[in-house]
């Protein structure tokens, strides 16, 4: 039986995030390629269709897929965690905003499956120390609008753009691969950032963490995988 694009891509990152060395650019290279592959359908959402009662909290359509143009707010579609990665999908509804977050000592590769999305992204700018940050200057990495289809991006814990915020321009949907995951107990929070652009310094920004764990403006829901069901081992589920 032919395996479904997210089996072939859980069973590249456990091998490749299962390992004690970094990930080289081949590898890397391997997941982008896979990555790009991806379609909304092969995680089991439906880009086009608005039935569903997105305003009772129900997102699945008649087709038994989440309905993409449904979402009307950001939603969270966890598919897979473990100590090495994660796998999950960002629905967006136009015009929501995700805000400044960094992703500390972490490789996130990411797939624009539909839609249009605006994203900002910074580097901090590091002296001789390169001990974590919380606030200080970042130069810009990335500024612009991406459309799909597009490639994947990728971004490493010190350039890419680790320190990024995303504005869905139209309905669109994100599907991230992250390694590890976030983890308080193991050093890696998610930290949510302001960032005040220098006039006189254009590409760059100072960064301040916000007071608050959790910005009171972001809602994050969260909804059910209806992709391809993984096949991993019993000891591995979450």
């Amino acid at each position: 039986m032919e395996k479904s694009k997210i089996q072939m891509l859980y069973d590249a990152c456990n091998y490749v995030f299962s390992q004690e060395e970094l990930p080289n650019f081949q590898q890397i290279q391997c997941l982008k390629n896979i990555l790009n592959t991806f379609e909304a359908v092969d995680v089991g959402i439906d880009e086009f269709r608005l039935d569903g009662s997105p305003g009772s909290g129900e997102v699945m359509n008649s087709n038994g897929l989440i309905s993409g143009q449904g979402v009307s707010e950001i939603t969270y579609i966890h598919i897979y965690e473990c100590d090495q990665f994660s796998m999950g999908i960002f629905c967006l509804p136009a015009r929501r905003t995700f805000p400044l977050h960094d992703h500390p000592g972490m490789t996130v590769l990411s797939k624009l499956l539909y839609g249009s999305v605006c994203i900002k992204a910074y580097d901090w700018v590091r002296g001789e120390t390169c001990s974590p940050r919380t606030n200080g200057l970042a130069g810009t990495a990335i500024d612009g609008i991406f459309n799909a289809p597009c490639e994947p991006s990728v971004l490493f814990p010190r350039s890419g753009g680790n320190i990024h915020s995303f504005t869905a321009l139209t309905p669109c949907a994100i599907l991230d691969v992250l390694s590890p995951p976030y983890s308080d107990d193991l050093g890696r929070p998610s930290t949510y950032f302001l960032d005040f652009p220098i006039p006189s310094l254009p590409g760059y920004a100072w960064l301040e963490e916000r007071e608050v764990k959790l910005p009171c403006d972001l809602v994050v829901k969260g909804a059910p995988y209806l992709g391809p069901p993984l096949d991993v081992p019993d000891d591995d589920l979450c």
